[in-house]
Order: C-alpha cells, then sequence, then structure tokens
C-alpha cells in the first residue's frame, strides 16, 4: 500500500514516515523544501533501512501534480504540507491563505481525478480559537484567532464539504496540539530555516548558546505563573497516531476528527524548567508583550482517539525535553545544507 505524505520532508512529516515504513507501507513524498530538508528524507531511510520515492514539487503547482499522480498509484493521502507560524501568518496572511488553503484545493482535485478516497489532513487545535474551558473535546465550538488556523478552519469546513458530496471518501482530521521531541536517535527533528518560530526549537537553541535568549511572551495571562498553557505531545507519539488512522480509514468511517494531545498543560516557563534539566544549564529568558493572535490556555481531551483508534500519548516532558536536546547537540547546524549537494 502506497502512501502520499505532502510536506513528506518536514518535521512531523519525516517521524510520521519512519512510522509507516517500519509499518511496511510504501511511501512517496511530494515536498517543496520551502521549510525542510531532503536530507531528512535519506536519514529516515538511514534510520529504517528503507527507501522513500521523493519528488520536489510545490504542491501549488496542478500541473506537477498531475505529473506525479499520473505515474504513481497513490492508495492513502498524508496532507502535511503547509505553513504553520501563527506570528508569520498574522503579518502575512495572504501566504497562509495562497500556500494552505490554495494547495489542499489543488490535492483534492487530484484526489477526484485519481479516484483516491483516503485522506489523513493535518489540522490544528487553534481551530478551537480561544476555548471557554480545558480540557477541549472535538465536539467544542470552532473558530480561530489568527490567519493560521482560519486556513485549518477553512480547510476542515472543505473537506467537510467533499464529504457530504461524495460519502465514499473516508478522510481524518486530525487537530494537533503542540508537537515537540525528537527520534531518539537524534538523527532527525525540527530544523526550522532562520530563527525558530516555535517555542522549543527557540530554547534549543537559547541552551545551545546560538541565541541570547527566549523572549516570553506574556505573564500576565490568568494561569498559574501567568505564561501560555499548552498540551505538548512528543512528535514520535503523533506521528504513530497516523499509522492508527489508516487502520481507522480501512473500516469505512467516513469523516471523522481527533484530538492529539497528551490532556496536561504545561506553561512556558513550565518547559524552560524542564528543558533545564534536560541539557543541565540555566536558560536565560526576558517577559515580552503578548502577541497577536495567541490565547491564554489550551489542552486536549484526547480519550475519543483512545476508543476509536487505541492510540494515546505514552511520552512525557522530560522525554520530550531529553530527545530535543540530543537531536540539538548532534545537530548544531540542524540539517546541514551542504549535505544536499552531495
Amino acid at each position: 500500500m502506497t502512501i502520499l505524505v505532502t510536506g513528506g520532508a518536514g518535521f512531523i512529516a519525516s517521524h510520521t514516515n519512519i512510522e509507516l515504513l517500519e509499518k511496511g507501507y510504501e511511501v512517496l513524498v511530494v515536498d517543496n523544501l520551502s521549510n525542510s530538508s531532503k536530507e531528512s528524507i535519506r536519514r529516515v531511510e538511514k534510520i529504517t533501512g528503507k527507501s522513500i520515492r521523493f519528488y520536489e514539487a510545490d504542491i501549488r503547482d496542478i500541473d506537477e501534480l498531475n505529473k506525479i499522480f499520473s505515474q504513481e498509484k497513490i492508495d492513502f493521502i498524508m496532507h502535511f504540507a503547509g505553513f504553520k507560524a501563527v506570528g508569520e501568518s498574522v503579518q502575512k496572511p495572504l501566504a497562509y491563505y495562497q500556500n494552505n488553503v490554495f494547495g489542499t484545493l489543488n490535492i483534492l482535485e487530484m484526489m477526484g481525478k485519481y479516484h483516491i478516497k483516503n485522506l489523513v489532513f493535518s489540522s490544528s487545535a487553534t481551530v478551537y480559537g480561544e476555548p471557554k474551558a480545558v480540557p477541549i473535546t472535538e465536539d467544542f465550538p470552532t473558530s480561530a484567532t489568527n490567519p493560521y488556523g482560519r486556513t485549518k478552519l477553512m480547510i476542515e469546513e472543505i473537506l467537510k464539504d467533499v464529504y457530504k458530496a461524495d460519502n465514499r471518501f473516508n478522510i481524518a482530521i486530525f487537530r494537533y496540539f503542540n508537537p515537540i521531541g525528537a527520534h531518539e536517535s537524534g538523527m532527525i527533528g525540527e530544523d526550522p530555516k532562520g530563527i525558530p518560530n516555535n517555542l522549543l526549537p527557540y530554547v534549543a537553541k537559547v541552551a545551545a548558546g546560538v541565541l541570547e535568549q527566549v523572549n516570553v511572551f506574556g505573564n500576565d495571562y490568568n494561569t498559574p505563573d501567568g505564561t501560555g498553557v499548552r498540551d505538548y505531545i512528543h512528535v514520535v507519539d503523533l506521528a504513530k497516531g497516523h499509522v492508527c488512522a489508516i487502520e481507522k480509514l480501512l473500516e469505512n468511517p467516513g469523516l471523522v476528527t481527533y484530538n492529539l494531545g497528551t490532556g496536561i498543560g504545561y506553561s512556558v516557563l513550565d518547559i524552560i524548567k524542564n528543558f533545564e534539566k534536560a541539557c543541565g544549564k540555566q536558560i536565560p529568558y526576558v517577559i515580552a508583550e503578548r502577541r497577536s493572535g495567541d490565547i491564554p490556555i489550551c489542552y486536549a481531551d484526547a480519550s475519543k482517539a483512545y476508543i476509536e483508534l487505541g492510540w494515546k500519548a505514552y511520552y512525557n516532558i522530560d522525554k520530550m525535553c531529553e530527545d530535543m536536546w540530543r537531536w540539538q547537540i548532534q545537530n548544531p547546524n540542524g540539517l546541514s545544507r551542504e549535505l544536499e549537494e552531495r
């Protein structure tokens, strides 16, 4: 069975590729490498001892997609491709709508043309907006406080319409909470180009002395220590959920939606303290103004995924920080760009 993984050289997708390959699936990756490196594909192949068919292509290019879909027999699609930084989305909303929404429309057009009915979509807990209560269940009202979240919400609505029009589709929508950590080998991990937008890669760069200090955006939220609280989940736990999704979609469930999180909320200062324990160093930080689009608190009720998929998160915050630090010290320059030329 062949799985097409869009954005397959990225952080979450590369860890998912490992789980898919180790379960015996064939993996086909499409990625434009705008925020990733082909080296991640090579390292996944080294970890698993199995090969990946890779196409460097942009999902916004319908002609390129047509070439790929016409020459490959694809059974499932795992759609990870998309811009993902909340702050950047506020500054560049049109880029987010163009990339995330338009790119997804192209994927759906190809699915219709080539009679592919199984899709796993990477959505986000941002679709819950600012929740009125926690933990968050899948039946909570949806909204969005930033353009990134709105793109995810728009795509979810598009998928609902696609399913209503053709109930032969089987679609799993995964609402991720906050993926962190890295593969325990230290060979792959989160490797953003430029200054990281996400908290833990930034903390790791500060711990390594690459960046001066962590900016903590707001300490006056209604949370135990005043900083924002999020549900951080180990990326390997998240990746394993995608294998469970394949097994679920083979049962023809129609359109299903699941939270993937741990159900535990950690503040920004909790993360910094736990990372200090992992790296054995003090991490300097300063309090900055709140960021536009941020919310005070967000964590999951993931019991539906456990009941229906048999999935749950196993790794705790110590493991997440330890694996992230191992990745950082083994790869101080990330997935070195010069390796792409070899």
